[in-house]
Formats: structure tokens, sequence, C-alpha cells
């Protein structure tokens, strides 16, 4: 069954949506023995159900407004990044469909046949209305044919934020970067400068995000990599474990391949990388060993001194990881009609990016909207 928007919903899910209360069902042949089977009330134990909708309906405007397009998905992860995924879907696109329906966001198609929102002008007063600075961002979809590449950099930073980092775009990151510097100075235009064939190239992350022992960088590889772009890949990678202007240590480089061609390519230029740089010893400074502990899982090894005047010891100072995009989610739907792996998802090794092993496990997501909603009791 498809919804007026056109998003495929199970019949079963829209006669009988998941109770938002607590109820209670049993019968005599079922596998509790005829005991009443106690349904969970989920976060409406805490919020009651009107106030939980109105803090679903402002966290997914609050993204669309950061963002200016988003997906469904999008708004799953913003908002629901605890529940198991087909929940969190099912519930991104009744919020979405309520929204829709109030006329504060407006869905288009792109041309890869993707359904993207945008912030209509009631959205943005409705926004403004509640102390959040909007402005309606419809004007500018409608004219997207294809920003693939602008969501995944969305979903990426939504992504790490459910596990509670701090995270930006490229246009976030370049803003942030920015503010450091001195009133008079140009404009900061990358993190940085590496030296390729074609000369001098100035690097940019497509998504950063900020971690205990320091930053990391994200590229997304839609297409596949020209000379220029894998010579930049190579010298980032040898880039791990220095200071960033924005004082940030590097310590690691994700790279997020649409295909898995692009991924087989671009982890056949770390290993290149890799071959090339272990011929030669480590010495302290800018040299970088690498090892592939697990497919596209590079350590990056380095001689750092300890103590000023000391002896260098090698050290792991980073990491590059090379996965695929989750690409087969966004398509993933709730009927038996779905073909799509439902792998990927937070309950999973795999959001923002596949830990290694030998780093801490990705702490559990909590509900954001239990934080919105006690902001807005404050």
């Amino acid at each position: 069954m498809a919804d007026a928007h056109g998003e495929e919903v199970p019949a079963t899910l829209e006669q009988n949506p998941p109770p938002l209360a607590h109820e209670t069902s049993g019968a005599s042949g079922d596998d509790t023995g005829g005991q009443a089977r106690v349904v969970s009330r989920g976060l409406t134990t805490a919020i009651h159900p009107t106030a939980l909708r109105q803090i679903v309906w402002l966290r997914a405007l609050e993204t669309i407004n950061r963002f200016r397009v988003v997906r469904a998905i999008d708004i799953a992860v913003a908002c629901f990044p605890e529940r198991p995924f087909k929940a969190a879907l099912t519930a991104a696109q009744r919020a979405m469909r309520g929204l829709a329906k109030a006329n504060l966001v407006r869905r288009y198609r792109t041309d890869r046949f993707q359904h993207v929102y945008g912030l209509t002008v009631a959205g943005a007063r409705w926004l403004n209305d509640r102390g959040v600075d909007a402005v309606a961002s419809v004007r500018r979809v409608v004219d997207m044919l294809n920003p693939e590449h602008m969501l995944w950099m969305n979903f990426v930073v939504l992504g790490a934020e459910a596990r509670e980092l701090r995270a930006m775009t490229e246009r976030e990151a370049l803003q942030d970067l920015n503010l450091q510097r001195d009133d008079g100075e140009a404009a900061i235009q990358g993190f940085l400068t590496v030296e390729v064939p074609g000369g001098a190239r100035t690097l940019r992350p497509d998504a950063i995000a900020f971690e205990d022992d320091g930053m990391t960088w994200v590229e997304i590889d839609r297409s596949k990599r020209g000379a220029d772009r894998e010579a930049a890949l190579s010298a980032l990678a040898g880039r791990v474990g220095i200071r960033l202007p924005n004082q940030a240590v590097l310590r690691r480089v994700v790279v997020l391949a649409r295909t898995e061609r692009i991924w087989q390519r671009a982890r056949a230029v770390l290993r290149a990388k890799a071959a090339l740089a272990d011929d030669v010893p480590l010495v302290r400074g800018s040299s970088r060993h690498f090892r592939e502990t697990d497919d596209g899982v590079f350590e990056v090894w380095a001689a750092v001194t300890q103590n000023p005047g000391g002896y260098a010891i090698d050290m792991c100072v980073g990491h590059v990881i090379v996965q695929l995009l989750p690409t087969w989610l966004p398509k993933v739907r709730l009927d038996k009609s779905n073909r799509q792996p439902l792998a990927g998802w937070f309950d999973e090794n795999y959001l923002p990016y596949r830990r290694p092993d030998t780093l801490p496990p990705w702490p559990k997501p909590a509900s954001p909207l239990l934080k919105t909603s006690g902001d807005q009791q404050r």
C-alpha cells in the first residue's frame, strides 16, 4: 500500500498504527500461554503523546532548516536512532506525512528518483514562532536535480551526532575554521594543502566529527577518483596524526564509497601507498607506515617522540577506513516487496563508520527526543 505521498507503507501499519499508550493483548493460543502481553509504551512513558508529536515535529523541522534538504531516512537518524531500523523509518515516514499534510514541508522527487523534503514558508514561520531562526528552502530544493552528495554529507553528520559526537558538514566546518582568523585576513579555503602531480591542492573534508582522541575526516566518493584525486587521497592518508589549522589532531580518514568498484579502487590506492611507504624506515617527522588490519581498515604508524630529546617510538597515530555507503537503506520498503538488506543501522558497527577493533566500541544511541523535551521544559 502507498500513502498519499507515494511512501510505501504496510497495510497493517496503515490500518493499525503502533500504540502510543499502554495496551495489553492476549489470546489463549499465543506463545504466552494465554497471559496478557504488555506492549511497550516507548517514549510515551516519559512524554505525553501529544507533546511527543510536537517534539518530533520540532526536531524534524530544525533538521530540515539546518541542512535545507533531507530524506525520510535522515529524519529517522535525527529523531529515532535508538530504535530498530524498521521502527525508526516507520516513525520518520509518519512524521513527514504529518508535516506535509500541515504544509510545513514539501516533498519532491530528484532525477535519481529519491524523495526529498524542503522547508516551506509556513514551516519556517512555525519554527520562528518557537524561537528558531529559520528560512524556507523549497525554492532551492525544487532546483536540485541530484543532491545525492549533499544528502550523504547530512546523513554522516547526523549519524555522528547520534553517537554523541560534535560533527559538521563541509560548509559548517569551513565557517567554524574561519571564525579563528583575524579581521582583514583572507578567508581560509581548506584544512590541508598537499602536493600532487598537477601541483598544490587544497583539501576540504565532506564532513568532520570530533572524538576524544582527535578529528575524523570523512570523504564521500560518489564517483571514481581521477589521477589527481587519487594522489590527493594518498597524500591525505600520509597526514594522519598531524595537527590541523583548527588545532585538532587528524586521527582518522574515512572514505565512504558509493559502489563496490569505487571502494575497491580507493582500497587499491591505499594499498599502493602502504607498499611504497613501508619500504622506507620510519623516521621522526612526516614519514608513515600503513598496516591493513582488516579489509579496508589501515593502521597508520609513525615515529613519535614521547619527551623532548628522548627516543622516537613507533606508534599507531590513527586509521584510514574505506567502506561502502549504506546506499541500500534509503531504498528499503516496509512491506513484503522489499528486496534491500536491512544491515548497517546503529545496532551494528557501521554508522557513521566501521570502528576498528582496536578502538572502543560505539556507544548505543540514546533518544534525542528526551533531550529536546528537557530543553523545552527549561
